[in-house]
């Protein structure tokens, strides 16, 4: 089938991609490609550069999308989904990306940080000899579980609950839980509250499989937001904070594992996390791989 290749077009191209990694996925993740819950949490969040979105590089054969070049945040960092049977076209989304993709550092300098599979050396070794070097501080692990059955008991200190965002969908509380679990200072700017609104705009927002742990106050002091993908059976946990003044109490465990408790009864089997934290690896979440970030300045 002859190749296309054109910029992505908002909104259509949103739902085409969606099924494109929903496609992709095998068991474990072996494909090494985006969840399709990791492409839908990307658009809900609210420092996405939505402004660059027409930059991202879409390859298509006649019937279907087989390849896309894109951005998670902002310009600079690059990820590539693909077809198995088109994987020659990395190369070309690589020269795409350098023309397109790059970001630009507070000295004006063009960079690239390319994320690419650990289990794909062929690749490695191609941006390796363009120049890039692996900067080890933005991997991006892979971690599995298998979930349980029956679902161990939940414990929790006493006077704290976890409940879902089905129950209360306070959106003060919850931007203060997640602007004080990734540990910036001070109370929230109350104009984010907003843009947090606009985390659920997505096809596959669920309220009840957003979780939190309310502290005897009312507070939210945690916060898991858990993804489950009904084609191929698997959660998907993204993203995760605890207030600093509740930390090691096994308030974050326990919106955790409430969330993938919900998400094996819709019928997922493991749950993913993209991370290799000591926290994670206490729950029981195994490293399977991680997409190495190769980094190169450009004159």
């Amino acid at each position: 089938m002859s190749l296309t290749f054109r910029h992505y077009q908002s909104p259509d191209d949103f739902e085409r991609i969606c099924d494109f990694l929903l496609s992709l996925y095998r068991p474990g993740n072996r494909d090494g490609n985006w969840f399709e819950a990791t492409w839908e949490y990307m658009h809900s969040h609210p420092y996405l550069d939505r402004d660059s979105l027409h930059k991202i590089g879409v390859w298509e054969n006649e019937v279907a999308i087989v390849g896309v070049a894109h951005y998670e945040s902002r310009l600079g960092e690059v990820f590539f989904e693909l077809h198995p049977d088109y994987v020659y076209l990395k190369l070309q989304m690589l020269d795409y990306s350098e023309a397109n993709l790059y970001g630009t550092d507070d000295e004006g300098k063009r960079f690239v940080r390319a994320y690419v599979n650990s289990f794909d050396a062929d690749f490695e070794a191609e941006v390796k000899a363009r120049g890039y070097a692996i900067d080890a501080s933005w991997k991006r692990p892979m971690s599995m579980f298998t979930i349980p059955v029956p679902f161990p008991e939940i414990s929790l200190p006493e006077g704290f609950r976890v409940q879902s965002l089905a129950d209360d969908c306070d959106w003060a509380k919850i931007h203060r839980v997640l602007w004080r679990g990734f540990n910036h200072e001070g109370e929230p700017p109350a104009d984010g509250i907003e843009d947090r609104k606009g985390m659920e705009l997505v096809p596959n927002y669920r309220r009840d499989l957003k979780i939190v742990t309310v502290a005897p106050t009312g507070d939210f002091v945690s916060f898991c937001g858990m993804w489950y993908d009904d084609v191929n059976k698997i959660a998907y946990v993204e993203p995760v904070a605890t207030d600093p003044d509740y930390r090691r109490m096994g308030l974050g465990r326990a919106a955790v594992w409430e969330g993938v408790r919900r998400c094996g009864e819709l019928g997922a089997t493991v749950a993913f996390v993209g991370s290799d934290q000591a926290f994670y690896k206490a729950i029981g979440f195994e490293v399977q791989f991680k997409a190495n970030c190769w980094l190169k300045y450009f004159s």
